[in-house]
C-alpha cells in the first residue's frame, strides 16, 4: 500500500501501526531492532528531532520501505550526477 507522509507524526503512525500489526511491545520491538526503547517511542510519537540513521534502522526492522515520488526532471538530473558521480572514483 503507498501512503502519502506529510510530517513527522504520519511517519509516527505508520511506525506504530507496523509495529502492532506484528504483535509486538514497544520494548521487545526496539531491543530486536537495535534501538533504545525511549528513542522508538519518540518515533512513533512523531518527534522532528530523531536521528535518520536510526529512523531507517527502526522501519527496515519493521517491514517499512520508503519510496520517494519525485519529478520526472529530477530524476533525470538525479541519473546524471549518479554517472557523473561514478566516473570521478
Amino acid at each position: 500500500m503507498k501512503i502519502s507522509i506529510e510530517n513527522a507524526k504520519e511517519v509516527g503512525r505508520i511506525i506504530r501501526a507496523s509495529r502492532k500489526h506484528q504483535n509486538l511491545r514497544q520494548d521487545v520491538a526496539a531491543g530486536s531492532i537495535g534501538v533504545s526503547e525511549n528513542f522508538l517511542v519518540k518515533v512513533e510519537k512523531g518527534s522532528d528531532t530523531v536521528q535518520w540513521g536510526k529512523l531507517f534502522q527502526v522501519m527496515h526492522g519493521l517491514g517499512v520501505r520508503v519510496i520517494l515520488d519525485i519529478p520526472d526532471d529530477a530524476a533525470d538530473l538525479l541519473k546524471k550526477l549518479e554517472v557523473q558521480s561514478s566516473g570521478r572514483r
